[in-house]
Order: structure tokens, then C-alpha cells, then sequence
């Protein structure tokens, strides 16, 4: 069996945005190298987070936090919003979905994607039209996503994510899954530089 880079992400994760540029060199040099797949991890749901002056600054610190840290870009319109629901499962059970239909390179790109719409043009990613307007931007069929989308199979698949991750001790956002020719796993979790990875892999 060949050797395997399992990524455990969640769309609404600051600091899987943060290693997103990571992501995409590593895919682009170590593909030849490596099997990538991604593993949706499922960070809040709806209720858990209360949309207030102490989340909103809690949040804020966080974002600059990692973009002093990886370059990444944010914007900080979404905190001029009165209400907003910070629930990650439709952004994870939407790129379960693409990665179901239409396989797991389209799930890389969808992904990159909306952290993008979200972090840098406060596009809300909880809002499945903005989830297929998004897809629609690639050129990829919506109205079969958002059929799948809606299925109980997706929900069902993107729990089996959730579990998965859980299961390989992925519980930090990223966690960076390693597995060798003989099947032994490392779990890597938190962010990770460029450089620390390009040693990792060596």
C-alpha cells in the first residue's frame, strides 16, 4: 500500500485557512509521493457559539493571531453583523458532498475555495445558495449537489467524517494524518509551516 496524507479540516477553522497555501504546495510537489485525502472535522454547530461582543473579539484576536503568524488574509466585515450563526456542518457536509460527487481533487479546490469566500470577502458559507453559487463559480453542477447536499447520505457521510477524524486522534483543526507503506499512523495536530512539513516528509 502506498504512503497517505490524510488532511482533517473544517471549512470555518482559522487555522486551516492558515494552512491552506501550505496545503497547495504539498499537493502540487508531493503528489507523485503521496496519496491526499481530506476528512472533514466538524468544529461547532448551531447553538454553540453566541454571537456577541466577547465572541466577536474572541474571534477577531484569533484571526489576527493567525494571520501574523501565516500571512493568510481576513477580512473583518462579518463582525459588523448583528446576528450570525457560526455553524460549520453545512460547509463540511458541502465539500463531503463535492468530494462524493465529484471526487477528492474538486473537494480540495471547493474547500480552498470557500474558506477564501468566507475569511477574505465575509461570504457566509452557512447559507447553502452561496454554497452552490460557490460551486457554480467551478463550473461544477448544482442542482445534483444540492440534491446530494439534502440527502440523508451526506449527513451520514459527514458524520462518518467526524468520526473518523476522532478515531485517528485528529481532534485539533488541522491535524495532519501520516501513513506509511506498513499502514503505521502519525497524527500531526495544529498548524503546521511549510518548512516543518517539507521535514516531516523527508
Amino acid at each position: 500500500m502506498g504512503k497517505e496524507i490524510i488532511f482533517v479540516l473544517d471549512p470555518m477553522c482559522s487555522w486551516c485557512w492558515g494552512f491552506a497555501p501550505v496545503i497547495e504546495v504539498l499537493l502540487k510537489t508531493q503528489s507523485d509521493n503521496y496519496n491526499f485525502s481530506l476528512v472533514l472535522g466538524g468544529l461547532r454547530t448551531k447553538g454553540e457559539m453566541s454571537w456577541n461582543d466577547t465572541s466577536k473579539n474572541y474571534l477577531k484576536g484569533h484571526w489576527e493571531q493567525v494571520s501574523e503568524r501565516t500571512g493568510q488574509q481576513f477580512s473583518d466585515r462579518l463582525f459588523d453583523q448583528e446576528t450570525f450563526e457560526y455553524d460549520t456542518y453545512p460547509a463540511c457536509k458541502a465539500v463531503v458532498s463535492v468530494r462524493e460527487l465529484f471526487g477528492m481533487r474538486s473537494a480540495f479546490e471547493y474547500l480552498h475555495k470557500i474558506q477564501e469566500a468566507f475569511y477574505t470577502k465575509s461570504q457566509d458559507i452557512t447559507k447553502l445558495d452561496i454554497l452552490m453559487q460557490l460551486l457554480k463559480e467551478m463550473g461544477l453542477e448544482g442542482s445534483a449537489f444540492k440534491t446530494f447536499f439534502e440527502s440523508e447520505r451526506a449527513q451520514l457521510l459527514m458524520e462518518h467524517d467526524f468520526a473518523k477524524a476522532r478515531s485517528m486522534g485528529a481532534n485539533a483543526f488541522p491535524s495532519v494524518v501520516m501513513i506509511d507503506e506498513e499502514g503505521h499512523m502519525v497524527s500531526q495536530k495544529g498548524y503546521r509551516s511549510l518548512l516543518e512539513m517539507q521535514k516531516l516528509l523527508q
